[in-house]
C-alpha cells in the first residue's frame, strides 16, 4: 500500500513541542547567540562562509530559526560590516547579524557555501581546527577520490545512503541537486540490483546557476523558455555512479560508460527539481511498491506517492517526492525537490542535525508553497 503524506508525518516527523515554542525574540542576533537552547541543551555555535548567494541565504534562514543553534558569524568578503538583512532582504526584522569578513574557530560547525573549486582553496588559506566540522556544499570533496584533503576525511552527505556515516562524520560533502534527485528516485532499485541502462532528463529552475548573472539566468532569457544543457555530460553524473555502485556493485562506478545518460533542462521557474528516470523492469508495481516504502521507512523527508506528484509540493521544502509508472516492461520513476534545500541547504542542516545528535528534523519543518 502506498505510504500517504499524513502516515509519513505522524510517524516520522515528530518533532518536539519545545523546538516550537522559540519566541520571536529568539531570531534576534543577540538570542542567536545564547548558549542554550529553549529546551536546555546547548547550542551548536555555526560559522558560514559564503553567506552572500543563495544557499548561503537559505542556510542563514534555516539557522537562525533553527531551535538548537546559534550563529556565530557569517562570511561574506564583498558585504563585510553590511546587515544580512541588505542583502537577504526578506529577514529585515528577524535578525540583526552583520556580514563579517572575520573568521573564528570558537565554533562546532562550519558551512562553506562556496563555488565550486573555491573550498579546497579555502582550507589551503586558513587554519580550521579539527575539532571544527566542516559541512561542504560545493563538489569539491564528494567524490571518493578527492574525500581526502590534509587531515580531513569528508563523507558523502546524503542521509538516505550515509546516514549512519554522517552520524560519526567529522567532514560532510554535500550532494548536489540533481544528483539528489535522480539517487532517491534510484536508490531502491540499485539496493535490489535492477539497475542497468537508465535515460534520465530533468528540468531545474534558475536559482540552481547561482546568484552571479548570465546570459541564461536573466529574467527575459528564462521567461516562456527552456533550453537543455550539458548533455550526456553533467557535472554530477560521477557522484551519481558512485552512490549507486555503493548499494549495486554491478553498475558501473564510471560515469563516462553511458549507464546514466542524463540530459537536464533550464526551466522558466525560479527554484526546484523534477526528474524522470527511464529503465526496464520485469517486476510488476505491487512488488516495486514496498521495496521504496521499506527502504525509506527511517527517512523522514522522503516520500512515495501514490498520484501524480507536481513541482509545487517540494518548494520552500527540505521534501523529496516520488512516484512510479509502469507501461510494459518500463519503469518511470518521477522525484522532485527543492534545488536550494533539499538539494543544497535544507540538506546540510539535516547532515548537521544528524552529526551533532539532534532530532533529524529540527528546524526543517518547513511549508510548502502548493497553490
Amino acid at each position: 500500500m502506498f505510504t500517504t503524506f499524513h502516515q509519513k508525518r505522524q510517524n516520522k516527523l515528530r518533532i518536539n513541542i519545545g523546538q516550537l515554542m522559540t519566541s520571536k525574540a529568539s531570531t534576534k542576533s543577540k538570542a542567536s547567540a545564547q548558549t542554550t537552547s529553549p529546551t536546555g541543551r546547548s547550542r551548536v555555535k555555526a560559522g558560514i562562509v559564503g553567506g552572500a548567494g543563495y544557499t548561503g541565504g537559505e542556510l542563514i534562514r534555516l539557522l537562525i530559526h533553527h531551535p538548537y543553534v546559534a550563529v556565530s558569524f557569517i562570511n561574506s568578503r564583498s558585504n563585510a560590516g553590511n546587515l544580512v538583512s541588505s542583502v537577504h532582504q526578506d529577514l529585515i526584522g528577524d535578525t540583526d547579524l552583520k556580514f563579517s569578513s572575520d573568521l573564528s574557530n570558537d565554533i562546532d560547525v562550519l558551512f562553506l557555501c562556496v563555488g565550486h573549486g573555491e573550498a579546497k582553496k579555502f582550507l589551503e588559506a586558513n587554519n580550521i581546527d579539527d575539532n571544527v566540522k566542516i559541512i561542504d556544499l560545493s563538489q569539491d570533496f564528494r567524490l571518493t577520490k578527492n574525500s581526502k584533503f590534509k587531515n580531513k576525511e569528508f563523507v558523502y552527505g546524503l542521509p538516505e545512503l550515509n546516514k549512519e556515516k554522517i552520524k560519526s562524520a567529522q567532514n560532510i560533502a554535500n550532494p548536489g541537486c540533481f544528483a539528489t534527485s535522480i539517487q532517491l528516485g534510484l536508490l531502491p532499485l540499485a539496493k535490489a540490483g535492477l539497475l542497468d541502462q537508465i535515460y534520465t532528463t530533468g528540468i531545474t529552475g534558475s536559482t540552481g546557476a547561482g546568484q552571479s548573472l548570465s546570459a541564461t539566468s536573466h529574467f527575459s532569457w528564462r521567461a516562456n523558455n527552456v533550453q537543455a544543457y550539458k548533455t550526456l555530460n553533467h557535472q554530477h553524473l560521477k557522484e551519481i555512479h558512485q552512490s549507486l555502485h555503493q548499494l549495486q556493485n554491478s553498475f558501473s562506478d564510471n560515469y563516462e560508460n553511458g549507464a546514466l545518460s542524463f540530459v537536464p533542462w533550464r526551466g522558466d521557474f525560479t527554484r526546484g527539481i523534477f526528474v524522470s528516470s527511464t529503465i526496464s523492469c520485469d517486476w510488476k508495481l505491487e512488488k516495486l511498491i514496498p521495496l521504496f516504502d521499506e527502504f525509506y521507512a527511517d527517512h523522514p523527508f522522503t516520500f512515495l506517492s501514490q498520484k501524480e506528484i507536481f513541482l509545487k509540493q517540494v518548494v520552500n521544502t527540505n521534501k523529496c517526492v516520488i512516484q512510479l509508472e509502469k507501461v510494459g516492461t518500463k519503469l518511470v520513476i518521477h522525484s522532485a525537490i527543492d534545488n536550494l534545500l533539499k538539494g543544497a541547504s535544507g540538506q546540510a542542516v539535516q547532515n548537521m542535525n544528524l552529526m551533532f545528535g539532534i532530532d533529524e528534523c529540527a528546524g526543517l519543518n518547513l511549508k510548502a508553497s502548493a497553490f
